[in-house]
């Protein structure tokens, strides 16, 4: 899955839209690259990050949904919201799947992915963007956040939501130490459950690699963000969301021959 920020405050420099045009161009490239999902976003929710109003989070992700979908009937498409409207808004356009960084929090946001019957990834947030960082505590991190998360989407294929187009992300970095973040990813068996949901892992280029190798500046963590990539490929995860697909596709078709 790739990452295409419409925001101008993303946390990796590099992987912000300067212009429509340029967006859907970029989008169209991760297609081209080997990604199956392009991922649009438009409102960071990085730590301490500002919220945007809905209308301007509206503005700045339908257009490039449009031209995504013009350009291309095919590829998967993925809108990256907290918004109920936005989701609605993205879905009417031709996006594929909702990506939810608040876990579905909002009913609203329920009714839309039961409503549409698209894809859906849950994620797990403590607190918000704001201020998810300030001391996020657990007693048992892996344990709560699985549990969390199967809870909800148990309660969407109870609705009638298929299972196989529910996905769960465990937040790294979203109201995670290091410490939780790294049992997070060692335990993942803990979220497949009964369902064998699909596991989403969004780690690229985050606070975790700097913590890890001392490389402050997010254009220095990509050989990191790909040590992980590995880790994932032989743990069987479904879907990584990056910022560099070309070079994740290298990574796995070398992986894939051995």
């Amino acid at each position: 899955m790739g990452i295409l920020n419409i925001t101008p405050d993303s946390f990796h420099p590099a992987s912000r839209q300067d212009s429509l045009d340029c967006a859907i161009e970029n989008g169209l490239k991760m297609w081209k690259q080997g990604a199956t999902w392009v991922d649009v976003g438009g409102e960071s929710t990085r730590p301490n990050a500002e919220t945007v109003s809905v209308q301007e989070e509206l503005d700045r992700v339908i257009p490039v949904i449009n031209g995504l979908r013009q350009a291309n009937r095919n590829g998967l498409i993925s809108i990256d919201t907290r918004r109920a409207e936005v989701a609605r808004q993205a879905i009417a356009a031709g996006a594929d799947m909702i990506n939810d960084v608040s876990g579905l929090r909002d009913s609203e946001m329920v009714e839309v992915v039961l409503d549409s019957g698209c894809a859906v990834c849950i994620m797990h947030m403590q607190g918000e963007p704001k201020n998810m960082q300030a001391n996020p505590t657990y007693e048992n991190c892996s344990k709560e956040v699985s549990e969390n998360l199967k809870e909800i989407a148990n309660a969407l294929v109870v609705a009638g939501h298929p299972e196989q187009l529910i996905c769960l992300d465990p937040g790294i970095g979203f109201g995670k130490t290091l410490q939780h973040n790294v049992e997070l990813l060692q335990n993942h068996e803990m979220f497949r459950a009964i369902n064998n949901y699909s596991i989403l892992w969004g780690v690229s280029r985050k606070s975790m690699i700097s913590q890890l190798t001392g490389k402050t500046n997010t254009d220095d963590r990509l050989s990191g963000t790909l040590a992980i990539a590995a880790f994932a490929h032989n743990e069987g995860i479904d879907i990584l969301r990056v910022h560099d697909v070309e070079e994740h596709i290298d990574l796995l078709k070398v992986l894939n021959n051995w």
